[in-house]
């Protein structure tokens, strides 16, 4: 006899996607309306159609911020998904030391970003920051000023609070994989390497790119840290794509100008992640 299935539960989830609905549709909209006008005095708006969008994709500071915010993205994920693959890999299968492990790595992820800018910001100081101190101590000056400084200690701060994602990700991919898979890779006396190679990649590719996905998502949006650390200097040499946008929506308080901006930010965003997933679909499948 067959059994018959029931899509009530789904009523359940209907006012959460109602909320949703709401929540993002109602902001993006404002943003779609100061995209195309000009906004006068905050209560008068003038018609202007794509002139915002053609302004902000001529502006070099613009184009600029773009390419520090992908050079930003490539860098970390080039960092961390190694390294966090690397981690799960050496991650114990189970027991006591397993649940530290599990519970040092969550403490990253636990971490505000506010409450990281803040204790990078003094971490990297001089005078009483451990990491200043050190390189003080040594003779170096760890100094914000510095393009190559500045950049490095933000990478650093990123891979310090977000590897830890993908390497429980990755952990939790591969204790998904059925035990009988090591057992004939011993039997037919595979490598460590062709092991990782042939076995473990393949099964957690699926979990390899949702990490990857959020990662750049992500670090293409940051904004605490590196505005708690170097406020976009040197020379806005760390002016990423979102400081830029609130400088311009909050300080200069150019809206059609943000607006248009937060749109194009979007739609860079969904064609990234849109790319990113069919290139590692066809690499894996």
């Amino acid at each position: 006899m067959e059994k018959k299935t029931s899509n009530k539960a789904w009523f359940l989830v209907i006012p959460a996607l109602i909320m949703v609905l709401i929540a993002a549709a109602l902001p993006m909209a404002a943003v779609v309306n100061y995209s195309v006008q000009d906004v006068f005095a905050g209560d008068r708006f003038v018609w202007v159609g794509t002139r915002w969008f053609q302004e902000v994709l001529r502006s070099p500071d613009f184009q600029a911020s773009l390419f520090r915010s992908l050079a930003f993205s490539a860098i970390v994920l080039c960092i961390e998904v190694p390294l966090g693959l690397f981690v799960a890999t050496r991650m114990p299968d189970k027991g006591m030391m397993s649940n530290i492990y599990i519970v040092l790595m969550a403490i990253p992820l636990l971490t505000p970003w506010l409450v990281v800018g803040f204790v990078w910001k003094v971490l990297v100081d001089v005078d009483a920051g451990l990491l200043g101190a050190t390189f003080a101590g040594l003779g170096l000056n760890y100094d914000l000023d510095n393009v190559f400084v500045a950049w490095a200690t933000i990478v650093l701060m990123d891979v310090w609070h977000w590897t830890s994602l993908i390497a429980l990700l990755c952990y939790a991919g591969l204790q998904s994989i059925p035990f009988a898979y090591y057992q004939a890779a011993e039997v037919d006396g595979a490598s460590g390497w062709a092991v990782f190679r042939y076995i473990q990649i393949p099964k957690i590719k699926h979990v390899l790119l949702i990490a990857v996905l959020l990662r750049f998502m992500d670090s293409f949006m940051i904004y605490t840290e590196p505005f708690l650390l170097t406020r976009g200097g040197p020379a806005k040499s760390t002016t990423f794509l979102s400081l830029d946008l609130v400088q311009t929506a909050s300080i200069q308080f150019d809206l059609g100008e943000a607006g248009a901006m937060s749109i194009i930010y979007f739609l860079i965003i969904l064609l990234v992640c849109w790319s990113l997933f069919n290139i590692m679909m066809r690499r894996n499948g």
